[in-house]
């Protein structure tokens, strides 16, 4: 099934950096359609032990299921995914490995993902892997084969991914081949450390290149690496006008958000939302 791509879209990694965060505060405005990803689903155990495919649930103990539950059934709009892999565990950094078996993987990660999407209540993944071995072919067929199985039986709706400028090359070989099950790109455009709104311009148009225009999302880390503050909007603004459509925007993370009342969140949705509005009256910035 693909995901929907008629309404402007909010993602927040949430429950990532080991503050304790909730759904609960965060503002979600009812005509964008706001994803939550839960940091992180990891293939590994507490040590950083790969488990061959055996993901489990590593982000903040407040996200429960009955959270879940409750955050979907008061906000329709609310979508929630796991993010997996993320940068380390502890103080173990996390890393791709070639897989024995592609087949036991895929299987394993099937299996693990179901159970925890069920329990959880999700409705899809993230793929958040940051360190590869040398010459692996076996990511893009991995996750190429578990998003699109995931999604043919009916465990997950929606599927995005989080390439960064290291990583970029897998990521682009993981779009070529599987991008029809793919929705949403998260490039971490933070970590191009682009502090300007015309450089930031220049890197959308690299990674809309690279990638797929309509499915790429501008990014933000709060008080982060790259572009900060307001400068953030002047560089959405510029895009548009430049002709592309900012189709959402992701945020890492809620966790870090909470001491300044989420202002990157509510600015970010209200931009979405005017955006919209001036789109449909045939308006540029």
């Amino acid at each position: 099934m693909e995901e929907r791509k008629d309404g402007k879209v909010m993602m927040e990694y949430i429950g990532a950096t080991g503050v304790s965060v909730s759904f609960d505060n965060v503002p979600i405005y009812p005509d964008i359609d706001f994803y939550f990803l839960l940091s992180f689903a990891i293939d590994a155990d507490p040590s950083g032990k790969p488990q061959n495919g055996k993901f489990s649930p590593y982000w903040d103990s407040n996200l429960t299921p009955d959270a879940v539950v409750a955050v979907k059934a008061r906000y329709p709009n609310v979508k929630v995914l796991a993010s997996l892999s993320g940068w380390s565990i502890n103080s173990k950094v996390l890393s791709w490995y070639k897989p024995k078996s592609t087949s036991s993987w895929i299987t394993n990660a099937f299996t693990s993902l179901k159970s925890i999407s069920n329990k959880y209540h999700l409705d899809g993944i993230d793929i958040d892997y940051e360190t590869f071995p040398q010459n692996d072919t076996t990511f893009p067929y991995c996750i190429g084969e578990l998003i699109t199985r995931l999604k043919q039986k009916n465990v997950i709706t929606v599927a995005s991914i989080a390439p960064y400028y290291k990583t970029v090359n897998p990521y682009i070989d993981l779009f070529r081949r599987y991008g029809d099950v793919i929705d949403y790109v998260n490039h971490q455009f933070y970590t191009d450390k682009v502090k300007y709104p015309a450089y930031y311009l220049q890197d959308f148009r690299l990674r809309a290149s690279q990638f797929n225009a309509s499915k790429l999302l501008p990014s933000y880390e709060i008080n982060g690496r790259g572009i900060q503050g307001d400068a953030f909007f002047d560089a959405l603004k510029l895009i548009e006008s430049r002709g592309f459509a900012v189709n959402g925007v992701m945020i890492f993370s809620a966790d870090a958000s909470q001491k300044d009342n989420y202002y990157f969140e509510r600015k970010s949705q209200q931009f979405l939302l005017n955006s919209t509005a001036n789109a449909s009256l045939g308006c540029r910035e």
